[in-house]
């Protein structure tokens, strides 16, 4: 779309839905909106939902699938390391670029330009698994294992294109007090992804291979392509805001955007912290899982404790997150630093599946708390890039310390933990196991959430971003150009 088209806000010129104008429950007077339209926009968005669902598991299942394979392949936990925090440096790299697209686009067109990138990015590693010397491509000291993680992960990281535009069809499609419902309902269908994703990532590693593997992830990425094609979201096209630039790459928007709610940045800075910590778990989890369990069965105990995910998701669906978003994110925060340092406090397989079960049922809390809030304290035309900003500024935090802790953990901690030295020193708070000096990080990490968590409550941040919300004030302004 052209940015005089935008200025001028000419309406759609294209036949169905897309050329209506429907405005979602947060837009209109009260919150009210026609009963049959706003069954025809939530129709809208459980289709965009199911396809982004669909095709989310697809790129989640392929990264979960190199990330087992470059394990086996080369037991290195610094190979783990450095793939997911590579994962999540595209992320933060491309996040403010995918926000602007966002605005400035419809969402039916960012979500089809977010499968075709895929799609190509899966079948050029599809080539370079087929043209790799046998035994070069596993090889960490050969670039063709890198070019392969490197293009599988572009791809995967495309998909957040994707998921942006998700998180603005709820501004666009669900009614303002509906939101945190409809934010647990994309946590709950994403826990669905994350079994499935976990459960069959290690049994198509197993049994058919990183080839088969690619295969399947090719085909389903082709099908969610195909049915996307049928989908229509009632979007009208885009008026710009006086002042507001047409830039594709707006970081000065972006930021100008976050400045204008009040504490909105510190919310986001509190993320970033959090996802300090995340880069642990990121980086050595399934290091750890896969020490206590063959592959094969190890993604089907992740994929069973995962049901966690699902049950939080739907617990937000069903209750929401209170009177206060905010307060319920920072308590469940000091909830999962908690199980995180209790959950491989002793190397028993039923303590980790337990705990990781109970650390995801308070994800989609944590994350459905901060969309909700920016779903209400931004104006819809600037979600995308307040999306983006945070989604970029928050992953860049989790490859430092993904980066950092992989090589400490590989030729210190583990080490350490392996010693007589070190089983002594810890062994009382830790016991006895393969895999203690990977406890021992779990455990530290956990208690640094939890102070951080703790400390947020006292900012006066907090105060001000919680009586904005409660009080139900756009406190969103215009940016300057």
């Amino acid at each position: 779309m052209s940015a005089e088209a935008q200025r001028a806000g000419a309406p759609a010129d294209r036949a169905g839905a897309d050329a209506a104008a429907p405005t979602s429950g947060s837009d209109a007077p009260g919150g009210s909106i026609d009963p049959e339209l706003a069954r025809s926009n939530f129709h809208a968005f459980m289709q965009v939902l199911i396809n982004t669902a669909v095709a989310n598991l697809t790129t989640s299942f392929l990264w979960f699938g190199l990330t087992f394979w470059a394990y086996l392949e080369t037991r290195s936990v610094l190979a783990t390391g450095v793939i997911g925090g590579t994962y999540m440096l595209f992320i933060a790299f491309f996040g403010i670029l995918f926000g602007s697209i966002v605005d400035r686009h419809r969402k039916h067109r960012v979500m089809v330009l977010s499968s075709v990138v895929t799609l190509v990015a899966f079948l050029i590693a599809g080539g370079i698994y087929l043209a790799a010397p046998d035994g070069e491509l596993s090889s960490l000291g050969k670039p063709w294992f890198w070019f392969f993680a490197a293009v599988i992960l572009l791809g995967s990281v495309v998909e957040n294109l994707r998921n942006i535009a998700l998180s603005t069809t709820v501004t666009l499609l669900v009614p303002e007090e509906r939101h945190a419902n409809a934010n647990g309902l994309v946590g709950t269908v994403q826990g669905v992804a994350f079994i499935v994703t976990s459960v069959f990532s290690g049994l198509a590693i197993g049994f058919v291979g990183m080839g088969g593997t690619l295969l399947i992830a090719l085909v389903l990425t082709g099908l969610t392509f195909l049915h996307l094609a049928f989908v229509r979201i009632p979007e009208e096209k885009r008026v710009a805001i006086a002042g507001d630039p047409q830039r594709t790459f707006d970081l000065r928007g972006s930021i100008a955007a976050v400045s204008a709610v009040p504490g909105l940045f510190a919310l986001i800075i509190f993320s970033t912290f959090n996802n300090l910590i995340g880069g642990v778990y990121m980086a050595l989890m399934d290091p750890y899982g896969l020490t206590l369990f063959p592959v094969e069965l190890w993604g089907v105990v992740f994929g069973v404790a995962s049901i966690g995910f699902i049950v939080g998701g739907l617990l937000i669906a069903k209750f929401g997150l209170g009177r206060n978003p905010i307060r319920t994110m920072l308590l469940l925060v000091v909830v999962m630093g908690a199980l995180g340092s209790l959950f491989t406090i002793r190397e028993w397989w039923w303590l980790y599946a337990v705990g990781i079960f109970l650390y995801l049922v308070t994800i989609p809390a944590v994350e459905a708390a901060e969309q909700t809030v920016i779903q209400k304290v931004v104006p819809y035309e600037r979600q995308g890039r307040v999306f983006g900003f945070a989604q970029a500024f928050e992953a860049a935090a989790a490859p430092i310390t993904a980066f950092l802790i992989a090589p400490i953990a590989q030729f210190g901690i583990i080490p350490l933990l392996r010693s007589p030295e070190g089983r002594e020193l810890w062994g009382w708070l830790l016991g006895d196991g393969e895999a203690r000096g990977i406890a021992l990080v779990f455990f530290f990490a956990g208690i640094a959430m939890i102070i951080i968590a703790v400390a947020a409550f006292r900012t006066p941040a907090y105060r001000i971003l919680s009586q904005g919300y409660q009080r139900g004030a756009e406190t969103a302004v215009a940016p300057s150009a």
